[in-house]
């Protein structure tokens, strides 16, 4: 009887279409031991630091991991709150109301590349739906090798371990999608821009070297104009997609070129992307700016980059420098506009 019941389960749901939303991942709570195991598995993912094995295991485990958990703790503790970390309450939002607007016809299931809800747990339990076909949507608008391209990676890895493998489809970047820019602008319309004195779009930085691999030419980014232009060469640079993005946001909301500014946040050295946002924060201030408007939309919740580093850490050097706010425009989160905007990357796809 068990067996036929999971029999007209599994047959029920070959008419349906799996939805997967990835997201980067957070430690299971703002205590030393989970930071550690999170940073542990990010750091060790061969995306995220592109050097020899060998040289990655003794810089990771042996330098970063040991001597930042201690650090990375305390700014955890900064974001977390009594529902636990933003990603996760937000990303389960995002994933219920998805489903309640998709309907019957799809599954929709939550995931984080790094730590819990896990994809392998949760693609585990996927396979065992039967599908007829898995729309995979990693939540990073900028393909970036170390996270769009880990998870997408990730995902194909675990499916070809599936004696069945359903029809795919996946979403590599949605940076220019017309729902993801306006989801933003309704955002930024909570404010009135004209009472800022410069508006910063801060978008998470990447290694140089990250961005230099998009080319197969042998010129590195610098060479190929991305602050100025998307092209068929520099579809995928995360650069260039980041200063489009910042193009259309800046044309609807009628912001002018000189009121605004890009700029890259979480370096972790000086060979990352240039320019960097705390120098800007710092730059401003000594200027005589008393308020900043500061967009992250490398981001679609809530996180520790946005809530703490720049709502909080951005705050404190502004104000250390002269300034007064840094007032933070909240990610898109579980925004009705976003909601609608995957309803229809999904139906698109399906």
């Amino acid at each position: 009887m068990d067996v036929f019941l999971l029999f007209l389960f599994n047959t029920n749901n070959m008419s349906k279409t799996g939805v997967l939303l990835i997201n980067l991942g957070t430690p299971d709570d703002a205590k030393w031991g989970p930071v550690r195991t999170y940073l542990s598995e990010f750091l060790n993912d061969p995306r995220v630091i592109d050097i020899p094995w060998l040289l990655r295991k003794i810089l990771v485990n042996g330098i970063i991991v040991p001597f930042r958990s201690f650090s990375s703790t305390k700014i955890y503790k900064e974001l977390w709150t009594e529902k636990g970390s933003p990603l996760i309450y937000h990303g389960e939002s995002v994933a219920e109301k998805l489903q309640a607007q998709l309907g019957e016809d799809f599954g929709v299931h939550l995931a984080m590349r790094y730590q819990n809800p896990s994809m392998d747990k949760v693609m585990g339990e996927m396979r065992f739906k039967n599908y007829k076909k898995l729309i995979i949507i990693p939540l990073f608008p900028h393909y970036a090798s170390a996270s769009s391209g880990s998870a997408m990676e990730k995902a194909l890895k675990i499916i070809s371990k599936w004696w069945v493998i359903p029809e795919i489809a996946m979403v590599s970047q949605f940076w220019d999608d017309e729902g993801f820019i306006n989801s933003f602008v309704a955002r930024a319309n909570q404010y009135n821009i004209d009472e800022y004195d410069h508006v910063l779009f801060s978008y998470h930085g990447l290694p140089e070297r990250h961005v230099d691999k998009v080319y197969d030419d042998g010129v590195p980014c610098a060479d190929h104009n991305c602050e100025n232009e998307v092209t068929e060469d520099n579809k995928y640079c995360y650069k260039a997609t980041c200063y489009g993005t910042t193009r259309l946001l800046v044309e609807k909301l009628g912001i002018p070129e000189e009121k605004y500014t890009v700029a890259f946040q979480s370096r972790l050295d000086k060979k990352w992307l240039r320019p960097f946002s705390d120098d800007f924060i710092k730059e401003r201030a000594e200027k005589g700016d008393k308020k900043i408007l500061a967009f992250s939309p490398a981001f679609v919740a809530d996180c520790l980059e946005t809530t703490v580093e720049i709502g909080i850490e951005y705050q404190e050097i502004f104000e250390e420098h002269g300034g007064e706010k840094v007032q933070l425009v909240e990610s898109l989160n579980d925004h009705p506009l976003w909601i609608d905007t995957l309803e229809k990357m999904v139906r698109d796809r399906a």
